[in-house]
């Protein structure tokens, strides 16, 4: 990768080399990581960038070019697909989510039962809208997060793992059999509320979404290494995944050589299927910078991304304050979170180095991503373990990004 000269950005170039050493002494020779992948830009020009590791458990080094699973990083792409067609007026933040999906017309909050227990009449409250999607406060859920029989139940449907099994109308129709958490709007619980957001879009636009994203969103973009399925011809670039153990080395649980990625997926997750390369998100995240265009490709207008990166929780609370959820790809003291994406709303109370106004997100396999609007800084981080809490890298790759940093914009 071609790389602008570091101090002519305002970086120290000895310091952001500190980067590689890092991810090599504390992630890769201990065996947290099989990889990493790091690309740091200013304005949109790269100026740091490494690959370190194994591609794949057989020894294949990593490549420049490698496919990872991203995971929720899905999530942000959905959500400016869906506010493209809030541009074009065709549907609206604050419409009931009912009015393109009558599935949830009649869903409200738990009130008991669940597990072998039949659930108990739903209560409802006042109706799901769009914007309760974007902000996590619809009442959906995840399985995954095992706390109560809701989760449950979507572990029993598999809605998790939607990839091979159901069609979106299927996926929908087993949805509405199961209660709300709470009402919409009164809570916020990290969610598959970005699937049902993908839903949407494809019934707004005709398209099945990966189709859409194609042709909206990563065809303007150049993103060409990006979708939803791995082109067989592709295999050979796509990484192993794998998951924590503790105490034991990683376990492998996605095989590259072998990977279903590479047969076409049924349902194509907003909340989480995508697989693409560090360049194209790197674009993605450049296009984000420059608040919605990029290489005369206009994505969204400027006015659109600043609503989508402002915080919508009710009362400008941050995340500690309102979160139900026991997991999150942020970091919740000072952020708040916006339109598919968290932001920082005080960057003293992050204990980290960021600006106001920074907006960010990850996905599950560690991977990472976060603009910075001030300092007109972009970060992209690639890896493939599972899950993302698992270790502190992005608050420690944000510390090294902002400690070789020398000349601020503020």
């Amino acid at each position: 990768m071609e790389l602008a000269d570091a101090g002519s950005h305002g970086f120290d170039a000895e310091r952001l080399r500190r980067i590689d050493a890092f991810l090599k002494t504390q992630y890769l020779d201990t065996g947290r990581f099989r990889n990493a992948q790091v690309l740091v830009a200013r304005n949109g020009e790269p100026v740091h960038y490494s690959h370190q590791g194994r591609l794949r458990e057989d020894g294949t080094e990593m490549r420049e070019d490698a496919l990872f699973r991203i995971a929720s990083m899905t999530k942000p792409v959905t959500s400016i697909a869906f506010m493209q067609l809030v541009e074009q007026c065709k549907v609206a933040l604050d419409d009931p989510v009912a009015r393109v999906l009558p599935e949830l017309a009649d869903v409200g909050a738990y009130s008991g039962g669940g597990g072998s227990v039949p659930f108990a009449p739903v209560k409802r409250g006042r109706a799901m809208r769009f914007v309760d999607l974007m902000t996590h406060m619809s009442g959906l859920t995840y399985g995954f997060q095992n706390r109560s029989s809701i989760d449950a139940a979507y572990r029993d449907a598999e809605l998790d793992f939607a990839r091979g099994q159901l069609e979106s109308d299927e996926y929908m129709k087993i949805l509405s059999a199961i209660p709300l958490e709470f009402e919409p709007g009164t809570g916020w619980n990290y969610s598959i509320s970005t699937d049902v957001l993908g839903v949407a879009v494809e019934r707004l636009s005709g398209k099945k979404l990966g189709d859409y994203f194609a042709e909206h969103i990563f065809g303007p973009l150049g993103m060409t290494d990006t979708g939803f399925d791995v082109d067989p011809n592709k295999q050979d670039r796509l990484t192993d995944a794998y998951a924590y153990r503790p105490g034991k080395d990683p376990r492998l649980v996605d095989e590259a050589a072998k990977s279903r990625m590479v047969y076409p997926a049924k349902f194509h997750s907003g909340g989480g299927g995508l697989i693409g390369t560090i360049a194209d998100y790197h674009r993605f995240c450049t296009m984000l910078l420059n608040r919605g265009e990029f290489g005369g490709a206009r994505i969204v207008a400027p006015k659109t991304l600043d609503l989508m990166t402002a915080n919508h929780l009710p009362g400008g609370a941050d995340l500690t304050e309102i979160s139900q959820s026991l997991f999150s790809e942020a970091n919740n003291a000072g952020t708040g979170f916006g339109l598919g994406f968290a932001m920082v709303m005080d960057p003293a109370k992050t204990l980290m180095p960021a600006s106001k106004g920074e907006f960010y997100w990850g996905g599950a396999y560690s991977t990472a991503f976060f603009v910075d609007p001030v300092e007109r800084i972009t970060m992209v981080f690639m890896t493939q373990l599972y899950p993302s809490s698992t270790y502190p890298v992005r608050r420690q790759l944000k510390t090294l990004i902002y400690s070789a940093l020398t000349e601020s914009y503020v």
